[in-house]
């Protein structure tokens, strides 16, 4: 069982048929509320550290959306991180849920994005974590 859990969660709106990001919202949970995440030198470097997996699985969905014809509206994301007491990671769910204006997903499609999105320079690094899970849903 994790000593800690790390949540964050993201509202995204695109533009473009590269899915640039037209707007972004990401907020973090602090005890049971969540509050605005804003990164500054006072950040706890654990926090930095989920944001970067997070953001770097961001970049991954969105553009390997785009990759495939699959033009992104606006996306919510969610990445929880759990710890053990020695800070070494325990648990790993990222999910991404995309609403579209245009394109038609296939399976091999969601497959390729969530199997590309581990390949991340972020997730890339990472000691692998057993029961990992990325789910994407595109509609």
């Amino acid at each position: 069982m994790s000593a800690r859990t790390f949540r964050m969660r993201m509202q995204c709106d695109y533009q473009g048929s590269d899915n640039s990001v037209a707007r972004l919202g990401v907020e973090h949970q602090v005890e049971d509320r969540w509050e605005p995440l804003e990164l500054g030198l006072q950040s706890p470097g654990f926090e930095i550290f989920v944001y970067a997996v997070f953001t770097c699985q961001h970049l991954y969905f969105r553009v390997n959306c785009a990759e495939r014809g699959l033009q992104l509206e606006s996306a919510q994301g969610s990445i929880e991180i759990g710890v053990a007491d020695d800070w070494r990671m325990q648990s790993l769910a990222v999910n991404f849920s995309g609403r579209l204006v245009a394109g038609v997903p296939a399976a091999d499609d969601i497959d390729y994005i969530a199997a590309r999105m581990q390949q991340c320079p972020v997730s890339c690094n990472l000691s692998p974590v057993a029961g990992a899970t990325t789910r994407v849903e595109l509609a």
